[in-house]
This record gives structure tokens, C-alpha cells and sequence, in this order.
């Protein structure tokens, strides 16, 4: 039997043991990976580990995000660590996002599966069209 398959065999019991009632709800790997498989997280944490931004740079960042998504996302980035929120005292006050050291560190191993993406996106995509062609 391969041994990675025993490995997260034996990760799952641990993490269904870890719970009351037997279930995967409280798994870590599912607890961290949930926050970033939104549909714009992973694209504002590329955008944060360019540079830090400001609310409005990121709303022309990316256009078809509306305000009030981009306002849970980052909500949710930050809840989780990845996102730090810095308020400036101006008049109106100026807000700035920017990655976390956490965000930076979890940013490392998300910028593999990016360019696995940009790189695999055509052979997707075909796969796609295939499997709904037959």
C-alpha cells in the first residue's frame, strides 16, 4: 500500500479523535485551507505580497470585485492572520492592507499552487471540455 495514503489515514484518525463526535468538522487541514479557497483570496494575497495597498487600489485592482466582497475577504484574511489593517488619522481616514508575517509565510506555499495553475490552466480546461463532451 502507498505510504502516503497510510500517512493521511492515519492524520484522519487523528484528527476524527481530536473531535466529540468522530467527524472531520474541527480537521486542521480543512480549518486553514477553508479560508483561502474563496474565490478572491488567494488573487488579493498575490496582489498583498507585491506590495501593501490601499482599499481603493485593491477595488481597481481587480474591477469585478464588489465593495462589499472585497471588504469580507479581507475581513476574513485578516480574521485568520494572513492580512494586517492599518488605519492612518487623515481626513477622511486612509486604511492600508498588508500580508502578516503568517500571511507571508503561508503566502510561500500558495505561490506554488498559483503557478501550478497559470502553468496547468489549458490542460484543465481541455480535461474539462472532454469529460463534459463524452
Amino acid at each position: 500500500m502507498d505510504s502516503s495514503l497510510v500517512k493521511l489515514r492515519s492524520k484522519l484518525e487523528i484528527y476524527k479523535a481530536m473531535t466529540d463526535g468522530g467527524n472531520l468538522s474541527d480537521c486542521p487541514v480543512r480549518d486553514v485551507i477553508q479560508g483561502l479557497s474563496g474565490k478572491w483570496s488567494s488573487l488579493l494575497m498575490a496582489a498583498l505580497a507585491e506590495q501593501p495597498y490601499r482599499f481603493g487600489e485593491l477595488r481597481r485592482l481587480v474591477p469585478d470585485i464588489s465593495q462589499r466582497m472585497l471588504t469580507q475577504t479581507l475581513y476574513d484574511l485578516q480574521r485568520d492572520g494572513y492580512v494586517h489593517r492599518e488605519v492612518f488619522p487623515t481626513k477622511p481616514p486612509s486604511v492600508e492592507y498588508s500580508l502578516t508575517d503568517l500571511g507571508r509565510s503561508m503566502f510561500g506555499a500558495l505561490q506554488h499552487l498559483l503557478q501550478w495553475a497559470e502553468n496547468n490552466h489549458d490542460a484543465v480546461r481541455d480535461a474539462r471540455a472532454a469529460f463534459d463532451a463524452a
